[in-house]
Formats: structure tokens, sequence, C-alpha cells
């Protein structure tokens, strides 16, 4: 007989990277096995994102394709969840006939329940509530295992509503998850190989709990997680730079297992643009958060994100983004050009700006940041850096992982020491990565 399979993709951030691990888990469950190839699919899911013009283009795209698909397998099931879902809802339904359940990021819980309905009556399932709780995660026995790295949410929506953003509107608003089950979930990962975690939030370091325990913000968290057996490196993304607090910083000089990198991002260099973002932060706040950190951990690696052409974005404005760029000097960025989302604030303002201006800004934005990238890149040759083994590089025949600073390093050596933390010393530096010859094997 043969099994059924489930086929998952999943776009976006790591976020609905972790909730498709959650859904995979759920049809594990169920009895179902993955697949690699979606034509020999049960199951298939769609995990969308929306944050951008681009992002849902993609997705609407890809489940045209899906779609195809189910017209020629009609006794599949066919669903799109994430933030997609959530936002466009019964218009999904009613403009993809094949599409048997649309499920919001905070209605995932509900899978079984309706590939269950789908499979015994053709029943479609629509749930988009945001007054749903998050679903707590329920383990599969080894479906971890041969990870080096891992997530966990720690908790779910924002209540910043910058301007241009859609994430409180498809997310909801900010909920944390019980300390307890953070550190449960942990343990359960580090027990089947994991040895990296990094803790997710649309703002993480908002982080907050009311409820008992000693735990009670995103500091006290950092602590007890740094008390980890087995756990090697603790990450968090994403920040937001006016929840950047002293005591958050200071971590990083004192919690033995914090890597020393942050993503904090600045989006404009012009204070009149931020305000007009509603980030609530000037660039000089933001510059001196930056000091700060390098004061207490100098060789912390920071990347941001970026955007250029927001509405009423002159020349002049950004112009100060590159400056603040050139001061700054980031390891890395996320650079998109502004793009309307429905219901924004930003949606309905003045003075939008034309389109190939933003793609001449993008590209002299990248252009400076890419000279940024490998200038501090090359300064790592000929050192000696630590590295976590996380796999094979994407090329093959080298080993792949990650310093502590997140930046990529292949270098040869044997597979055994996947899941281990070698010295390697630099030898090239590139853009997007660095190459290495492993020194000597460290204990971990």
């Amino acid at each position: 007989m043969k099994m059924n399979t489930f086929y998952i993709h999943t776009m976006g951030c790591q976020m609905n990277e972790y909730d498709s691990d959650f859904l995979a888990q759920a049809l594990v469950r169920m009895g179902y096995a993955p697949t690699r190839d979606p034509n020999e699919a049960s199951v298939i899911l769609i995990n969308t994102c929306m944050v951008r013009a681009k992002a849902e283009q993609k997705a609407m795209s890809a489940l045209g394709r899906y779609s195809r698909i189910k017209k020629r397998r009609p006794h599949i099931v066919l669903g799109v969840v994430g933030c997609l879902a959530q936002k466009k809802g019964h218009l999904l339904l009613d403009r993809f006939p094949q599409v048997d359940m649309v499920l919001g990021p905070r209605e995932t819980g509900r899978i079984a329940e309706a590939v269950s309905a789908v499979m015994k009556n053709r029943e479609r399932t629509l749930a988009i509530s945001l007054e749903t709780l998050p679903p707590a995660p329920s383990f599969t026995t080894d479906y971890f295992k041969g990870r080096v790295t891992g997530c966990i949410s720690i908790m779910q929506g924002c209540n910043n509503f910058c301007a241009y953003c859609i994430v409180p509107y498809v997310r909801g608003r900010e909920v944390s998850r019980p300390p307890g089950d953070i550190l449960a979930e942990a343990g359960r990962l580090v027990s089947q190989g994991v040895r990296e975690i990094t803790l997710l939030g649309q703002n993480v370091n908002s982080y907050r709990w009311k409820g008992e325990g000693g735990v009670k913000d995103f500091t006290g968290l950092l602590e007890e997680m740094d008390r980890l057996d087995g756990l090697l490196r603790l990450r968090f993304t994403t920040s937001h730079p006016k929840d950047l607090s002293d005591r958050l910083i200071e971590c990083f000089g004192r919690l033995k297992i914090l890597c020393p990198h942050i993503h904090l991002p600045f989006q404009a260099g012009s204070d009149r643009i931020l305000a007009a973002m509603k980030r609530d932060y000037t660039r000089d706040q933001y510059m001196r958060l930056v000091e700060k950190l390098r004061r207490v951990r100098p060789d912390v690696a920071v990347t941001s994100d970026v955007m250029v052409g927001f509405p009423g974005e002159t020349r002049e404005d950004f112009l100060l983004t590159l400056d603040l760029m050139e001061r700054v000097q980031f390891d890395s960025l996320f650079s998109f050009k502004y793009s309307d989302r429905s219901g924004t604030l930003a949606e309905k303002l003045e003075g939008k700006v034309d389109e190939s201006e933003k793609d001449r800004r993008l590209r002299r934005l990248q252009e400076l940041q890419r000279s940024i990238t490998l200038k501090k890149n090359e300064a790592l040759k000929d050192r000696v850096t630590e590295v976590l083994v996380e796999g094979f590089s994407k090329k093959g025949g080298q080993l792949s992982g990650r310093t502590g600073t997140n930046k990529i390093v292949n270098f040869d050596g044997p597979p055994e020491w996947i899941g281990r933390v070698v010295n390697v010393r630099i030898t090239a530096a590139f853009v997007n990565s660095l190459r290495g010859v492993a020194s000597c094997e460290q204990a971990a």
C-alpha cells in the first residue's frame, strides 16, 4: 500500500519555517511522510508571506502552479497557510476553487482537523481568527534528528504598527509564550542533537511574561537559556531598536552561549523618514545603540534591514541612509524597495517615489554594502575563528558552518565534524562567504 505523503512550500521569514515544522510534525503524526516532489504528494501546503509585494506575487504564482497539480489529481489536499492566507482569506477560496483550506498563522493548530475534513467529506476550511492563541508545539520523536540548528518561536504578533508594515494585521497583537514551555522546547531540541537555537519573534526583545515563574522579560529568558546543558550557541531575531535596553546589550558581554551577532533593522537614515515610518527612534539614537553594543562586545556583528523609496523620500533623505551605512559599517544588509501594503498607513501617503528611481537607489545602496561587507570579510583573512559545522556546502565536497558572527565558512573536513565547533583559519574572503582550513578540532 502506498504511503500518504505531504509537501510544504515555505516562503518568507524564519517564523514561517518554524510554522512549517509545526505543520510537518502534525502531518507525520497523522501517518503522512514528507516528499520532495509535489507531483507525488497527497497533501500540498503553501506557507505564504506578503511582507512585500514581490513576496505576495511569488505566493500567488506558486498557488497557480499547485492548483494545476490539483486539477490533474483532484483527490489530493491543497492548502494555503501563513500571512497571505490571513489577509486574503475567502478571496483565495473564491479565486482558486482547487484550494481546500485557508489557515491563518494562528490557526495552524487546526491542520489535522482541516485535512481530515477534506479527505472524508471534501469539506473546505477557512480559519483566519487572530483571537486564537498560537498553538503550542507538540513534538514528533526524532523529527529534528540530524539538524544542527533550530528555531523556537517565543512570541507572535506586533504592537508597533510601523506605517509600511502589514505584520500586525496578519499576525495580530503581541502574545508571549510561557517561559517554561520555551525552555522545555529548547531541551527537546537539544536532546535530538540541535546545538544552536535562534529565538524568534516579530519583535523578539519585547517579550514579556506576567505569569508564574522567575522569567519576566527577554533578558531573563536569555539568562535561563544560557544555563541549558548541551546548547552551544544562542541567537535571536528580529529586534526593534526602541526595545534594545542596556540590560539586553550587557548580555552580549556576559552570557557564554549568546552569539556576537545582532540583527537590528534601521530602515532609513533620515529622521524625517523615520518619523513618517513611525519607528520611534532617530538616526543618532540608533547609532548610539550600535556604539554601546560594540563597547560591550567589540567583535559583535551588526546586520540590518533597510528600504529605499518610502513615500516622500528625497535624494537628500536617501543620502542620509548611505551616510548612516558608512558610519555604522554593517556586516550585511537585507535591502529592498518600498511597496504599498493594503491597509497600512503608508499606502495612503502622498509623494510616492517612481519605480525607476527606487531601482537606482537600491542598486547604489547594494553596491555600497557589498564593498563594506567584502572589506569586513577580507579583514578576517589569516585569523582563526570558531565555526559550528552545520553540514555540507551548497556546491558539495566541503563542510560548511557559521562563525559566531553568522558568517558562512566552507572548508575541508570529515563528516563526523558536523554538529561540532572547530577552529578554522580563514584563507579567502568573498561577499557572501569565507573559505578556510581547519586547524584543530575543538571539544564541543
